[in-house]
């Protein structure tokens, strides 16, 4: 067993099992520029060793796998420094990307909280395996950002317009209800997690296939109770509303709609930023004809856009930092957001700061 420490990271390989530990269990795990330094260069060197074939990442702890990208020091030290945010974005997606085209075997543990860019290193992987206290949502329109690491990949890829749902709403899933809606391909007690590790590091040559059918075993083991989807009684509403053409035309099927579910949504919707939702309306639109990659190329411009403009530092100081819970969005309606300055967020970035993926 070979066995390293950054402290907020840990790595280690037994057999032909490479482990990688989210260690911040304070911070619930949350990802910070170190952590992507330290991950990315050593999953790359295991990619490359022909003695590791397999990889899991977990989070310390029984609370979250990762909370998110931690933000308020995103935000504090780009307004320090002007430049942070134009590197920890772009090195985030870098990471997500190399995840989600590994050659070998990737498996994400999920237990716990998991959101944002915690969904980034985990759900483009092959294997994603939830638990009973899997927390899983992407929150960041009420934080003025877009639902990126990937969102306009996998969120318009789920069923129907669940994906349009949860980007816009940042609703949350949790349980087998993350494996029943796509974001895990599989669902175990995390009294199994032990035994599910055991067994993968047993494991003399992992492969796809023979990972597969011990994550399907242990799945059958923990699933055999039914378990109807938590948004089966809404999906059809869901479908109707959130397929409007613009971002208008939601508001205004909710409305028409008039039930207590759809004004509970439509007042859910009227805390968010604006800007944000004109934009991961349109990410998550136009996502669903991306690849992965293109898909992080059009996210790397909206988040270093979100740098530049007000809604994402407000969000972040009203809901994280002074929690007043009453962010000044400007603007503050969306009729405001003009058609232009959506434009702006997706249009090419100026002095090299274009993202290129290998």
């Amino acid at each position: 067993m070979a066995i390293g420490s950054h402290n907020e990271v840990i790595h280690q390989v037994v057999n032909k099992t490479a482990m990688i530990i989210l260690n911040r269990p304070q911070a619930l795990n949350s990802l910070n520029y170190s952590m992507i330094q330290k991950i990315h260069p050593q999953i790359r060197a295991w990619e490359a060793d022909s003695d590791v074939q397999l990889l899991i990442m977990k989070g310390s702890g029984d609370k979250a796998f990762c909370a998110g990208g931690d933000i308020v020091a995103l935000t504090q030290t780009h307004k320090k420094d002007g430049k942070y945010g134009f590197t920890f974005f772009p090195d985030e997606y870098k990471l997500d990307y190399a995840l989600g085209t590994y050659s070998k075997p990737y498996i994400a543990i999920i237990d716990g909280v998991t959101m944002g860019g915690g969904v980034g290193l985990s759900v483009h992987g092959q294997f994603r395996v939830a638990t009973e206290r899997t927390l899983f949502a992407m929150p960041e329109t009420g934080i003025g950002l877009i639902p990126d690491v990937g969102g306009g990949y996998f969120l318009p890829r789920l069923q129907g317009k669940l994906g349009m749902y949860l980007a816009l709403t940042g609703y949350r899933l949790k349980g087998r209800d993350v494996q029943l809606a796509g974001v895990a391909t599989h669902y175990i007690q995390s009294n199994k997690i032990t035994e599910l590790e055991e067994t993968l590091v047993g494991l003399d040559q992992p492969s796809i296939k023979n990972v597969n059918e011990i994550l399907d075993s242990f799945h059958k083991e923990s699933t055999s109770e039914q378990h109807d989807f938590i948004l089966k009684s809404e999906m059809d509403k869901i479908n109707r509303v959130f397929s409007g053409a613009s971002l208008e035309q939601i508001f205004e099927n909710l409305e028409k709609d008039g039930s207590e579910w759809a004004l509970k949504e439509l007042n859910k919707l009227k805390r968010m930023s604006p800007t944000s939702m004109k934009l991961t309306f349109r990410q998550i639109t136009e996502g669903g004809q991306l690849s992965l990659e293109d898909v992080f190329l059009m996210e790397n411009r909206l988040t270093q856009r979100c740098m530049e403009d007000h809604d994402f530092y407000e969000g972040v100081r009203a809901l994280l930092v002074e929690k007043d819970q009453k962010p000044q969005w400007k603007p503050d309606t969306l009729e405001g957001v003009t058609q232009e300055k959506v434009d702006w967020y997706f249009s090419k970035l100026p002095n090299g700061r274009e993202m290129t993926l290998p």
